[in-house]
This record gives C-alpha cells, structure tokens and sequence, in this order.
C-alpha cells in the first residue's frame, strides 16, 4: 500500500513539475502584472469581500448571495488554514523554477498545500451562484484567474490549486443549507362579505385616535372633505380610547364603523365592530399598521377604494383569555387579537431587526439582531398545554405567516381558521450553542430548537414569576395563565382585494 501511494505521490510531483516547465516558457508579457495583482488582491480574501459588499447595496437575491459566499469561504478558509496546511506540510516552489520576472517573492512561509486562494475563490464563487447562478457565472472566470495566478507566480504547485479548488467547492455545498431561498407566500385569497358603500359618508362612524402615530390637526380635515357625511369622533387626552369607539360604533344610524390609529386602536374597535355588527373601516393612523398592511388599507387610497365600492371580507380574530394576578388579586382579561401575541424575546427580537433593517438589510439585521437577542439571553420556563418547556420565544399568530421563520411578514388568508404557533425551545442539549448556530447559518426555521405548530387554540401557564405578553404589541404584565382561541369569520372588514 505503501509503495502504491509513494508512486501515486511521485506521478503528482512529476505532473506538477510538468505544468510549471511549461508555465515557464511563456514569454513575458502585460498578463504578468494582471495575473500579479490578481493574486494579490485575493490575499485574505480581499477581492471576494469587496465583492460581497457591492453585490449587499443590493436587496433580494445579490444580498443573499453574498451573505452565502461569505459563509463558504469563512468555512473554506478555516479548513484549509486551520486543518489541511497543518496535515499536508509542503514546500513551495522555488526561484529557479520560474523565471525572476514572474516569481513573486516574497513567497508566504505556510505549507503549500492546499492553496488558500483557490479554496476561498471557489467557495465565495460557487457559493453565490447556489443561489444566483447569473452572478455566480460572472465571477466564474475571476475565481478560476485568481487560482491560476497561484501557479503562474509560484506561489503553489498545481496540486495544491486542484485540492484547494475542491475544498472551496466541497465548503460551498456542505452550506447550501444555510440560509436558504424563501420559498413565496401563496397568493393573497380573501373571503367576499357584505357591506355597505359608504360613499360620502352615509352611516359611517369614525373614530380618530389623535393621541399619536401619524395624526396632525389636517387629519380630521381631510377626513372630513373625503366623508362630509360621516360623523367624526376625536379621541383627545383625558378621553378613554374603548369607551370613545365603543360610544362612535353605538350611535344611532351608523352602519359601518371607522377607526383612524394604529393596531392596538384598530384592535378596540374590532371589538366593538363585533359586539354591534358592524363591518370595519380601517384607515392607517398609526405607528405601526400591520393589519391594515394585511387587508391592504395601508394606504389611505386603498382604504377609500374599498369603502366607496362597499369591497369587503371576512376575517378571524384571535380571542386572549389571560389569567392575572393583579396586587394578590386574580383578575380575568378578555382581549381581541387581530396580529399576534408572544411571550420571551421575540419584541427585543423585532425591534432590534427593525432598527438595524434600514442600514443592513433585513437578512443581515435580522442576523445581527438574532446574535445580540440570544446570546446573553434567559429562557422562560412555561407549561403548554400541559406539557413544561423551557423557551427563548413563544409566538403565536392569528392566521397562517409567511415565511415559516423567525420572521414572519405576510398573512396571505384572513379566514384560515389557525393559530401559527412558533416556539424556539431551549430544552434540548447545548440549546444556546444549537440557537446561535441556527441564527449564524439561517436555519432557525429548520432547527431542532425551532417546533412550529398549527392549533385551534393553545394554553399556557407561567410556571413560577408571571409573565410579560404581549398582544399586538401592547404588553400586558402580570400574566399566570392564558388561552388563546380562533373565532371564524367574525369581523367583516372593508379590503380592495376581496
């Protein structure tokens, strides 16, 4: 066995020598200098980092990309650096196998094999393209420059190119995993429900939260040149903001009910839409309008759309039932949910993302915000169902989201009939270690420590302190038990899409 590995051994040296004789004789010329500052600019991976940077200006797809080249050569690097040139000591090239005008010195004092650049160069390219060949082929030809440069400058045998080439493309697959494409959300579907037109306002009532968000003293005008026939009710400081919606959806007349604020407003007056069956009106008003977005009334004009042609659809809504313990006493609170609810770091989780998201984009800050969220972070131990979990996030949506991650955007059906359960469990073995991992490599959504389930309803219990939950946003302390349930079709809302 020996004595066949030492002749395998000896053809390579033989193979090696071959090709650089020939490299030898190619007569000086202007592609020196290019395939020099080729070489060089690759050096600790320069080049493919520059070239990430550019292709990150670019959302979507580039953005992507990059993010995945970068994680292949990191891996590449690392096993080469760190591994291979320790196992396979090698001498490199010498000065007089090259002619003086093409041999670079100095030459680096590591082992020649394997070749560095050829690995990172081929990870960072082939990495790219597993997720966007076009960019992929493009830098094909760079890749494939920079790992002949190696030879051309003495700076490696051919050997060490071919086995650095392999370790850069074997990193790349083994990654392929990590942080996979999104797969779409289904096409929006909508559930047709009866309304009224309200055309300049006939039965409307509207209820405007001027406490916050984007209202100015112009709202309440242009409310009123859109709708002169409606009846407007401010809510002003010192005013209670259930009682003043409760007191617009219960006048005398009104057939539809209007609310101008943000979500948790929209979520009092779905209350109140409900209790005197009224169909909604939801004109964007706040900070943040997530179910305004999901029936497409973020936008003024698409509200007014809808309304004027009496477009309307049926929605679910999540009912809380959430067991407190309020200065020894126990007390009951009964709340609508129109978005979501979580318990643990998932709006440490979002507000880092969101904060981070305009410089960074939202695949790296939602990285970044996952690694800052968990890595010096405490589980929450609670029972569900029944059953005891110890847990870095519980997120329960009223509706099917997409993506299926840790960060869901889009719910594409109102009337589903769900609740979207995601829990990240820290129950599992070395769980800090699995998390941060799953969030450095973009698998947070097919990891062991993420349980992603569907139910008509779901309990849960604090299992010592009370908790901090937070439905639509609006924390509620104090919290020992809590049930969450789906009411089909109980809200009939005004949308463009349905």
């Amino acid at each position: 066995m020996r004595r066949i590995l030492r002749r395998g051994q000896g053809r390579v040296i033989q193979l090696d020598r071959a090709v650089v004789r020939a490299v030898s004789r190619w007569p000086e010329g202007k592609h020196d200098d290019v395939l020099r500052n080729l070489s060089g600019a690759a050096t600790k991976g320069k080049l493919w980092f520059a070239a990430a940077g550019v292709l990150a200006a670019f959302p979507g797809k580039p953005r992507n990309a990059a993010i995945h080249g970068l994680l292949a050569l990191g891996l590449a690097s690392a096993v080469t650096n760190l591994g291979f040139k320790a196992l396979l000591p090698r001498t490199r090239p010498l000065p007089e196998h090259l002619p003086v005008f093409r041999f670079v010195n100095p030459q680096p004092a590591s082992s020649s094999m394997p070749s560095g650049h050829s690995a990172s160069a081929v990870a960072f390219t082939l990495g790219v393209a597993l997720v966007y060949p076009p960019l992929g082929a493009a830098l094909a030809p760079i890749a494939a420059g920079v790992a002949y440069s190696r030879i051309h400058t003495g700076a490696h045998w051919p050997s060490d190119v071919v086995l650095g080439s392999a370790i850069g493309a074997g990193a790349a697959l083994l990654t392929r995993k990590w942080w996979p494409s999104r797969l779409p959300a289904p096409a929006t579907d909508r559930s047709p429900a009866d309304a009224p037109a309200v055309g300049e306002g006939e039965g409307l009532s509207i209820a405007v939260n001027a406490l916050g968000g984007s209202y100015s003293p112009d709202t309440e005008t242009e409310l009123r040149e859109i709708f002169p026939k409606a009846y407007i009710r401010l809510i002003t400081e010192g005013h209670d903001i259930v009682e003043e919606i409760q007191a617009a959806a219960g006048r005398p007349g009104t057939q539809s009910l209007g609310v101008w604020g943000g979500d948790g407003t929209v979520g009092a007056a779905a209350a109140a839409a409900v209790e005197h069956s009224l169909p909604l009106l939801v004109l964007p008003g706040g900070t943040l309008n997530h179910f305004a977005r999901d029936v497409d009334a973020r936008s003024l004009e698409g509200a007014l759309k809808a309304a004027k042609t009496g477009a309307a659809a049926w929605t679910d809504l999540g009912h809380v039932s959430a067991g407190r313990g309020i200065d020894g006493e126990d007390e009951i609170s009964e709340l609508m949910m129109l978005n979501t609810a979580s318990i643990g770091l998932y709006p440490n989780l979002v507000r880092r993302r969101e904060r981070l998201e305009p410089a960074l984009g939202k695949p790296l800050a939602g990285l970044v915000a996952g690694l800052r969220t968990f890595g010096a972070a405490t589980p929450t131990t609670l029972l569900i169902n029944g059953v005891r979990h110890k847990l870095w996030i519980l997120y329960v949506g009223r509706g099917r989201y997409y993506p299926r991650d840790l960060a869901p955007l889009t719910r594409p059906v109102l009337d589903d009939g769900v609740l979207d359960i995601r829990m990240v469990t820290a129950d599992e073995p070395f769980a800090r270690l699995r998390l941060l991992w799953a969030v450095l490599t973009g698998t947070v959504g097919t990891s062991k420590v993420t349980h992603l389930i569907e139910a008509g309803e779901i309990s849960i219990e604090a299992f010592g302190e009370p908790l901090v939950l937070a439905v639509d946003g609006e924390p509620l302390p104090g919290v020992r038990t809590a049930k969450f349930t789906v009411k089909r079709r109980a809200l009939r809302v005004y949308s463009p899409l349905s």
